[in-house]
C-alpha cells in the first residue's frame, strides 16, 4: 500500500541543490502575490490527495454528451461553456475541508510543508483545462497541480505525483490504483444533501478490508460467525495485516499530532471514526489492539454488531466514509452521507451476505 512520506525534521538537503533553488523561487513567487495565495507544499512532505474532475465537479451533463455524441462534441461543449463554473461534485466538501486544515496548520506553523496537497488527476484533454481552471478559481480552491492525460488513464502518474489517496468516479481506475498499492476509492454522490462541518475534517472508515486486510472477513464468509468469533478470540493479540486505507489513516494521524503538540487536541480540525459492523465484546479487542500496535488511534470507534451504518453516519456527517461493501455504501448515501467504495477483498464477491453469481469469462 502507499508509503507514508517522511516528515522532515529540518532542512537536511543542501540549500544549493537545484531542487531547493526551484522551491525557493516558487516560494518567492507566491509570497509576492497580492492575493497571498498559499504556496503548494513540497510533494515529498505533503499528504497528496488526487481527485478526478468528475469527483470534484458535477459533470453529469458533460459525461452524457461524451457518451452519446463523442469526444469532439464533448470538448467543443466544454470550450463553449468554459466561462460557466461547473457545479460542486461529491469530493468538493472533502476538498474544502482539507483546505480548512491547511489554513489552521499554517497559522500554527507558518513555514509548514506537512500539509494536504490536492492534485487534479483527470483523463480530460488539455483543451478542457480552461473550464476546470476557471471553476477552481471561481470557488477559490487551492489546487495548483494538474495531470490531464488526453483520454489515457492517469493511473500511471499517481506514484510520480506521490499520491497518498486517489478518488475517482471510475471504479476500474480505482481498482487499478489499489492493485498498484495506492489507497483509492470510488466516490458516490449522496441522495440528499446535508450540512457538513466547515471547521473540522471528518473522515469515517470501515475496518475489515479498508483499514485492515480481509483475512477475518474471509472467515466470516466461508465459515460463519461462530468460527469468526472463535478465531478473533484466539488471535486477539496478533495484529491484523494492513488494508488499503491504513496509510491514509496514518497520514491523518501525523497531521493530528502537529495540533496536539501545540495543545490543540480538543480543537483539532481533523476527526477520525471507525464505523464497523463488528461486535465489540466478541471481536472488537483485536481491532483496537491492532491500531495500538501500529501506533495509530481513531477519535471515535463505533461497533454496530451488524446494525445498519447509515443512521450513525447521519449523526457523524463525515466529509467522506470509506467502506468495501456496496450495500453499506448504498445505505449511507441514501441518508445523505458522501460515501466512497474501496473495491478490495472477498467482500467484492458478496452482496448483503450472499455470494454474487460470477459470469464466466469467455
Amino acid at each position: 500500500m502507499s508509503e507514508i512520506k517522511p516528515i522532515a525534521a529540518g532542512n537536511n538537503a543542501a540549500a544549493d541543490t537545484g531542487e531547493e533553488r526551484d522551491w525557493a523561487a516558487a516560494k518567492a513567487f507566491f509570497d509576492s502575490l497580492k492575493t497571498r495565495k498559499p504556496r503548494p507544499p513540497k510533494p515529498q512532505y505533503a499528504v497528496t490527495i488526487a481527485v478526478s474532475s468528475r469527483t470534484l465537479f458535477d459533470m453529469t451533463k458533460e459525461r452524457q454528451i461524451y457518451e452519446e455524441e463523442g469526444v469532439e462534441k464533448y470538448v467543443s461543449h466544454q470550450q463553449e461553456h468554459e466561462d460557466e463554473p461547473l457545479k460542486p461534485g461529491a469530493a468538493f466538501p472533502f476538498v474544502k475541508a482539507l483546505m480548512t486544515v491547511n489554513t489552521r496548520l499554517r497559522e500554527l506553523y507558518p513555514d509548514c510543508e506537512e500539509l494536504f496537497d490536492i492534485v487534479l488527476m483527470t483523463n480530460n484533454h488539455a483543451q478542457v483545462g480552461v473550464r476546470l481552471i476557471n471553476s477552481i478559481n471561481h470557488y477559490d480552491l487551492t489546487i495548483e497541480r494538474f495531470c490531464m492525460t488526453g483520454g489515457k488513464s492517469p493511473i500511471g502518474y499517481l506514484k510520480a505525483y506521490m499520491t497518498n489517496l486517489y478518488l475517482s468516479k471510475d471504479s476500474e481506475k480505482v481498482q487499478e490504483a489499489i492493485e498498484q498499492g495506492i489507497a483509492a476509492a470510488t466516490m458516490f454522490t449522496p441522495d440528499t444533501e446535508v450540512q457538513l462541518s466547515d471547521t473540522q475534517l471528518r473522515v469515517a472508515f470501515d475496518g475489515d478490508a479498508v483499514l485492515f486486510s480481509d483475512e477475518s472477513e474471509i472467515i466470516v464468509k466461508q465459515h460463519g460467525l461462530d468460527t469468526f468469533f472463535e478465531h478473533e478470540k484466539k488471535y486477539e493479540n496478533k495484529p491484523l495485516a494492513q488494508g488499503p486505507l491504513k496509510c491514509f489513516l496514518e497520514a491523518l494521524g501525523k497531521l493530528q499530532r502537529k495540533f496536539y503538540a501545540r495543545n490543540e487536541r480538543m480543537s483539532c480540525p481533523i476527526r477520525t471514526y471507525l464505523v464497523t459492523a463488528r461486535s465489540a465484546a466478541s471481536s472488537g479487542a483485536r481491532v483496537l489492539k491492532t491500531l495500538r500496535s501500529w501506533g495509530l488511534e481513531v477519535d471515535e470507534a463505533l461497533f454496530l454488531a451488524g446494525a445498519p451504518k447509515g443512521p450513525l453516519l447521519q449523526k457523524i456527517r463525515p466529509h467522506i466514509f470509506f467502506d468495501d461493501q456496496m450495500f453499506h455504501i448504498e445505505g449511507a448515501k441514501e441518508l445523505g452521507t458522501i460515501a466512497a467504495h474501496v473495491p478490495y477483498g472477498i467482500g467484492q464477491k458478496y452482496h448483503k451476505g450472499k455470494l454474487i453469481e460470477q459470469t464466466p469469462k469467455k
